[in-house]
């Protein structure tokens, strides 16, 4: 029996996504929704590879996974670093968005190789944003609520045309977040030009 078998690849990728998605601090169900592990074998390997390892810096969250949209849109920041990921789950086909500028998902549900997409999404989200405001669990529900084309949609800025994460049911000034961010800095540049004058 050697662990390059074939017949043994599966579940070492099984393996390889649970510890990629513990080290990100997903939660059990998460990780189990798209490994097909056991929650106890899913503790097990946190216990192994973690706690008893002297790993202290990866933690288990408990309870169930964030819900709520709001947290994609607090900001003008919160908002980017949304569409930014968006983008990254587009880029890496779980989701796909049509003519119309909705968002589809592109698997009818969670596997491995979901996982591991969305694992590469997270991981260059964070390259991306160094002061991120988004948990991986964050990450995932955010995957779900988007695709569902309900709470939050892809809204259009009437400044730059470019295309944001925006809450269906909050008033909409039709600003994308970058250029939020930017109008302040400016107006600053103009009023410091005219002061020169």
């Amino acid at each position: 029996m050697r662990l390059t078998d074939d017949r043994y690849s599966g579940e070492r990728s099984q393996f390889e996504l649970a510890l990629r998605m513990i080290r990100h601090e997903a939660r059990t169900r998460t990780i189990r929704e798209c490994t097909g592990l056991s929650d106890d074998r899913i503790r097990k390997l946190y216990a192994t590879y973690f706690r008893d390892n002297g790993n202290n810096k990866v933690k288990r969250r408990r309870g169930k996974s964030p819900r709520q949209v709001a947290r994609y849109v607090k900001s003008p920041e919160n908002q980017l670093q949304a569409t930014t990921l968006v983008a990254l789950f587009c880029a890496g086909l779980l989701v796909r968005i049509d003519h119309e500028h909705r968002v589809h998902a592109r698997w009818p549900r969670p596997d491995v190789e979901y996982g591991h997409r969305l694992c590469r999404a997270y991981e260059t989200y964070l390259l991306l944003h160094e002061n991120a405001k988004l948990s991986f669990e964050w990450a995932w529900n955010l995957l779900q609520c988007i695709s569902q084309n309900d709470e939050l949609y892809l809204a259009a800025c009437r400044q730059c045309e470019s295309r944001y994460v925006q809450d269906a049911y909050a008033l909409d000034n039709k600003t994308c977040p970058a250029c939020e961010i930017e109008a302040p800095l400016r107006a600053r540049g103009s009023q410091q030009a005219l002061a020169a004058v």
